[in-house]
């Protein structure tokens, strides 16, 4: 995919920079083997390569524990209201063009009250990259369910377990119109940066699943899936313009069912090689990326689809919202404020 344009308008950094560089003088108070550790190193790394003056990236974060992030990155940054965090980077993504934003956010502080904020800022493109770290599980009130955890799932606030559906994120981001969606994990660095680097290269909004292990309340949520020998068997690795197959020695793919029209996955035969799905993350229909959405059991997590999931062009709403400005100082001439808020229906109170 083309460079983001967009990206164009943030200023390049005038010198080198390194990993160093993006890390802030405050120490880093997670809870020892927190998988937001290995994110925060993979984000740290991977901002020198996108050449961008430090002080024109700013980090807006919600509130949970992915969303101390702010405070470890030396960028701009605000640690601000619970599920907030969309709204907010809307407004500052929208009035300071020249500004790469990036929102972190958690399960429970984007799916839970923050679920209107985040589902609106997908369906408008903002220009925003959102990491929404799922440990499924709440963290820093101590380990109450969360709207990612299992049906049955057993906690604090559950002791006889949970009895609500879980959301899958991926598939309430397709289906809120998102223009990119993707999913990785916080211990595989390489696939990490490699989903990071193509969310940043994307004009309009971005959001990136990051499946991260809360070592405390939660611990091996998501085990099936970094065990080696299990994960083989489990992820499915999608790439573009690629087979869509996984497992030892690629003997498992997917294909759709010419009965119902779903996907599952099957064995691969010579009988049925042809018809293994091709992964096109550029199909402007959203049918088949909420489709492989939907593979991974809640429970169990086979098959898990990571990768990204869909990466289509759209109008980003940034670009419109200035050309409409625009145009609306071309056709009126300077603006008039107080004239705008009087109104043209308008009464005068006498005494």
């Amino acid at each position: 995919m083309p460079e983001n344009e967009l990206l164009q308008l943030v200023p390049k950094a005038e010198a080198k920079q390194s990993m160093k560089d993006f890390k802030s003088d405050q120490e880093v108070r997670w809870c020892p083997g927190c998988g937001d550790y290995a994110v925060l190193a993979a984000v740290q790394g991977f901002m020198p390569d996108l050449g961008l003056a430090k002080e024109n990236i700013v980090f807006i974060s919600g509130i949970g524990c992915s969303s101390r992030f702010p405070y470890y990155m030396n960028t701009y940054g605000m640690h601000s209201i619970h599920g907030r965090a969309p709204a907010i980077a809307t407004g500052l993504a929208t009035s300071r063009r020249d500004l790469s934003v990036w929102v972190v956010t958690g399960d429970g502080d984007a799916l839970s009250i923050g679920g209107n904020h985040l589902i609106h800022a997908l369906r408008r493109n903002v220009n925003l990259k959102i990491l929404l770290f799922n440990n499924r599980i709440y963290g820093l009130t101590k380990g109450q369910y969360s709207p990612t955890s299992e049906l049955g799932k057993i906690t604090k606030s559950t002791p006889m377990g949970s009895l609500d559906t879980p959301f899958n994120p991926v598939s309430l981001a397709i289906g809120a119109e998102a223009s990119f969606v993707a999913r990785t994990v916080d211990s595989d660095r390489k696939h990490l940066t490699s989903v990071l680097r193509a969310a940043a290269d994307h004009p309009g909004t971005a959001l990136v699943e990051i499946y991260q292990n809360c070592n405390i309340f939660n611990d091996g949520a998501f085990e099936v899936l970094k065990d080696k020998d299990q994960a083989q068997e489990a992820v499915i690795r999608l790439e573009h313009g690629q087979p869509i197959v996984f497992g030892a020695e690629g003997s498992k793919g997917v294909v759709r069912d010419s009965l119902t029209g779903d996907l599952k996955v099957v064995a691969v035969t010579e009988e049925n090689k042809s018809q293994i799905l091709v992964h096109d993350a550029h199909n402007p229909s959203p049918t088949t990326a909420f489709a492989l959405s939907r593979l991974a059991d809640a429970d169990t997590l086979h098959h898990t689809p990571i990768g990204v999931l869909r990466d289509v062009e759209r109008p980003v709403y940034d670009t419109l919202m200035a050309e409409q400005l625009d145009l609306a100082v071309e056709r009126s001439g300077k603006g008039d404020l107080a004239a705008l808020l009087a109104g043209n229906d308008n009464w005068t109170v006498v005494g």
